[in-house]
């Protein structure tokens, strides 16, 4: 048989907003799983993918496998997915897993459902590549931030009465329709908030400019002069204009939640959820795909009308938007991030220093595992050989294999394992 469980090496995308040099969680899992890897200081590494995508497919670092590349060896091996998983995904990984390291925000955007992705992919395949839709879930492994999600009414209300050049931007009649709207009447208030948000989005490009300009100014010299500026959210507004000058998204703030994470806890994007990452450090986990709809922060192709077509406009706080993991009944050192699509979930392994020998259980859908702390030697019937396991090494796991960790760090050990539980 040949090996079904191996070590890969991983694409690394040096988008210009990732952290640089080894600030980076990405450079430096990279840095630590190959000591021959040369970190450049001052270049971005921003995601690193582990997964069988075509624009970054895993080497595989096994020279017994005959295939070079993940993709290559699961198009050849297709019983490795799990036979559920082969027939319900046709023969692909249903997943991407990824590790992100922001330093900059990125763009504010929704990916769309499966429908809205098929229309999108056939009208305009060259912004649109896939037909397929693009679920995410982020969970942090710094402290991270990313707004997320329509805020609660009274929260933009407040906003619209304290921020008088956003009022100008979306004009009297929206502002006060926003305004009258009630709680008893969800659906009033979500035709409100899209005729807010699309106004905003719509905005002339000089009167936006202008009115931005205005808003920097008194905000700094409100800062400047000592006072409080959070009734305009001024901290935020001021980094991101810093980052993206006379760029629509900074008013996006007073839209959308704040949404602060910390080591360990998720939030998960389901489709139509506007969203932009601030900054930190994730893993992330998605379907496997590119679609994105993009209206601020990023010098990339927007499309405005699309995204302000598609979102979903239901108000809620920024509490919500914090996805559960739950502990496992079987084996307490995993907390399972089951999210409401079939095609992913992530496990976070947190094994303690008091067990030297723990097992990693087979699965019935292959698995990624990723080790961000501590080192073991890895033996599995299915490996060719022992596996050592340290911090940013990557595992591919075939379906129903399982792997023996012999652990030799002092403090335990910190993994990551995505995978399809249908």
């Amino acid at each position: 048989f040949p090996p079904a469980v191996f070590p890969l090496s991983c694409a690394v995308q040096n988008y210009s907003w990732g952290k640089v040099g080894l600030q980076s969680e990405v450079a430096q899992l990279l840095a630590s799983s190959d000591p021959l890897v040369q970190i450049q200081p001052d270049r971005p590494y921003a995601e690193l993918w582990m997964g069988a995508h075509p624009r970054g497919d895993a080497i595989i670092r096994d020279n017994r496998i005959p295939q070079k590349t993940l993709g290559q060896w699961i198009a050849d091996n297709p019983t490795c997915l799990g036979a559920k998983v082969k027939d319900a995904f046709k023969g692909r990984l249903p997943f991407l897993f990824k590790v992100l390291s922001v330093n900059t925000a990125l763009s504010v955007q929704a990916h769309p459902n499966k429908e809205l992705a098929v229309k999108l992919h056939a009208q305009f395949p060259e912004h649109y590549p896939d037909a397929n839709h693009k679920p995410e879930m982020a969970i942090a492994l710094t402290p991270f931030e990313g707004l997320c999600g329509f805020r609660p009414v009274e929260e933009i209300v407040s906003f619209l009465q304290s921020v008088p050049e956003l009022r100008a931007l979306i004009g009297e009649v929206a502002a006060e329709q926003l305004e009258r709207s009630g709680s008893d009447d969800p659906r009033g208030v979500s035709a409100a908030l899209r005729v807010c948000f699309t106004r905003l989005m719509k905005s002339e490009k000089k009167f936006f400019v202008d009115q931005l300009n205005v808003l920097v100014k008194r905000i700094s010299q409100e800062a400047a002069e000592g006072k409080d500026t959070s009734g305009s959210n001024g901290d935020l507004l001021l980094r991101l204009h810093s980052q993206y000058p006379g760029d629509i998204g900074c008013f996006t703030i007073y839209f959308l939640n704040l949404v602060r994470l910390e080591p360990g806890e998720a939030m998960f994007l389901g489709a139509n959820e506007p969203h932009a990452y601030l900054h930190g450090d994730c893993v992330e986990c998605m379907a496997c795909s590119d679609n994105t709809v993009r209206a601020g922060l990023t010098p990339k192709f927007i499309d405005v009308l699309t995204l302000c077509e598609m979102l979903n406009y239901t108000p809620a706080p920024s509490s919500s938007k914090i996805f559960p993991a739950a502990q496992s009944q079987l084996d307490p050192s995993i907390y399972l991030y089951d999210p409401p699509v079939p095609d992913f979930a992530i496990m976070r392994i947190e094994i303690p220093s008091s067990i030297k020998l723990y097992l990693v259980s087979a699965v019935d859908s292959a698995s990624i595992l990723l080790v961000i702390q501590g080192t073991a030697v890895g033996t599995s019937t299915a490996a060719a050989s022992e596996m050592t396991l340290r911090r940013g090494s990557v595992l591919f796991i075939s379906a129903n294999e399982s792997i023996s960790l012999h652990l030799s760090s002092p403090d335990g050990m910190l993994l990551f394992r995505a995978c399809c539980l249908l």
